[in-house]
């Protein structure tokens, strides 16, 4: 090969690479999105994620989808949000008949990721893929459209099921390609890794990398106002099993079969709320580069390689929500940050494998150029390396970041509701049970669409006192002139 040749290929292989729609950072556009919806200016959010995904390919793809529809519920046009989280869940369907059917096609897929992560089709974390189901179930329960709300949540019971199933098989083919490259991979192996992100307690507490506790109170809370006690008891018992030691969960069961009583019902003259406060945003995977000596046959050379790291919230604690003068405790049911890191530390292993046989490919990629097109070839070979090894930072970036839950019987009417020191105004609040949305963003208080469900019992109206003895005179006869007369 020659000199110009080997030039011509390199430069227009940096010119693919650079200019492909998966190279580029989807961090640089969600920072744009948050810039624009933290000012309440959804409108140019939009955009920024249009200008992004221009062709309609890209518009059809999971990320996409699923941003938009974020970003549509935040500007309350719940009807086109939720056609676009159907779009996104089409793809996850998509995945989940592919993990059933043929398993060995997705394993297959990491093959993309020898030249870089990001090149790899975006399947969604998986409690991505458990959120989609639920922020579509949230967005029928707000329009009242509770058959297809009870579906969703059916289905994400049902997706929780595969994940773990599909998971359980990647392990094991991951375990079994450890041992025939001489063992087991760990991220601790990677100098300068901050791996304490990975394993603090908070991350290593989780059961797993996809379930959250909302997801399964929310299923318990429709099933019981749908009266349907049998399969709420279900639901909030997860929800307890996931997040344990929170004290809404734990009074959602205890109260259970008092609340689903017939005597119970008839006597109720308070509207059952809970309250879905949503803080703070999703994190983000801050790509950093590391580097890795690489023997190469007749030399060792320093390749760089980039990992993915994410770094714990400070956001603070939210512990209570006023209503009018009273005050109920928040219980934290999901903290978006502590799931993203436990995907990170499950997918940490095979990353850094994959991170390994692609820093042996570049090392002897780049010592091959530089035999054949001198210097030069060299120093072309190290760039293309550099530019397409960057960790994959695709997330779903437009969700909270924490998740509280508080219930409580209020009386129907208009309550002004707070939630440290932030007042959301009146809502208004009526019905046999009531959920209430609320999300702080940044310096904005948003309300969802507050749903009412079922009707409170109507109060029988008293019938009129009996008149007193004392008023129970008789009514004298009318004097006429016929007697007035013969009495003169």
């Amino acid at each position: 090969m020659s000199l110009k040749t080997s030039k011509m290929m390199l430069v227009g292989l940096l010119a693919l690479l650079t200019g492909c729609a998966s190279m580029q950072s989807h961090n640089e556009t969600a920072q744009k999105m948050q810039g624009a919806s933290q000012q309440g200016d959804f409108q140019s959010a939009l955009r920024q994620l249009d200008e992004r995904n221009k062709s309609e390919d890209a518009k059809k793809e999971l990320l996409y989808n699923m941003e938009k529809g974020e970003l549509l519920r935040l500007n309350k046009q719940f009807d086109e949000s939720t056609q676009a989280y159907l779009a996104a869940d089409a793809k996850v369907i998509a995945w989940e008949e592919a993990a059933k059917t043929n398993p060995q096609k997705l394993l297959g897929t990491l093959g993309a990721a020898v030249v870089s992560e990001r090149l790899k089709v975006y399947e969604g974390q998986d409690y991505e893929k458990v959120w989609l189901t639920t922020r579509i179930a949230l967005n029928r329960i707000g329009q009242l459209d509770l058959d297809k709300a009870r579906v969703d949540i059916k289905r994400t019971h049902e997706r929780e099921a595969v994940i773990a199933e599909f998971r359980s098989k990647e392990t094991s083919q991951a375990e079994e390609e450890a041992k025939a490259k001489g063992g087991a991979v760990k991220s601790k192996e990677i100098n300068g890794y901050p791996v304490e992100s990975l394993n603090d307690p908070e991350v290593l507490a989780l059961k797993n990398g996809y379930q959250n506790a909302l997801s399964h109170y929310l299923a318990g809370f429709l099933y019981e106002a749908l009266n349907e006690p049998g399969l709420a008891a279900p639901g909030y018992r997860k929800a307890i099993e996931l997040t344990p030691n929170a004290p809404a969960l734990e009074e959602g069961l205890r109260g259970l079969d008092e609340r689903t009583s017939f005597t119970w019902k008839r006597k109720q003259r308070m509207t059952d709320v809970l309250f879905v406060v949503e803080a703070g945003t999703a994190p983000a995977r801050i790509p950093r580069a590391f580097t890795l000596p690489v023997p190469t046959g007749r030399s060792v050379r320093t390749v760089s390689i980039s990992y993915p790291t994410i770094q714990p919230s400070k956001d603070p604690l939210l512990d209570s929500l006023q209503w009018n003068d009273n005050s109920l405790p928040l219980s934290k049911v999901v903290d978006l940050n502590v799931m993203a890191r436990r995907a990170l530390k499950d997918e940490m292993p095979g990353m850094v494998l994959r991170g390994i046989t692609r820093a042996i490919a570049k090392g002897v990629m780049q010592e091959q150029l530089e035999k054949n097109a001198g210097p030069l070839g060299g120093l072309i070979g190290a760039v293309t390396s550099a530019v397409t090894e960057q960790a994959d930072d695709r997330m779903w970036r437009m969700l909270p970041g924490r998740v509280y839950l508080a219930r409580a019987h209020l009386p129907p009417g208009e309550h002004t509701i707070t939630v440290a020191g932030r007042s959301f105004g009146p809502i208004k609040i009526e019905g046999q049970y009531a959920l209430v949305p609320l999300r702080l963003y940044e310096n904005l208080n948003l309300t969802g669409a507050v749903a009412s469900l079922g009707q409170l019992p109507e109060v029988a109206q008293a019938p009129p006192p009996a008149p007193s003895p004392v008023e129970s005179k008789p009514v004298p006869a009318p004097v006429t002139k016929t007697a007035t007369k013969a009495k003169k």
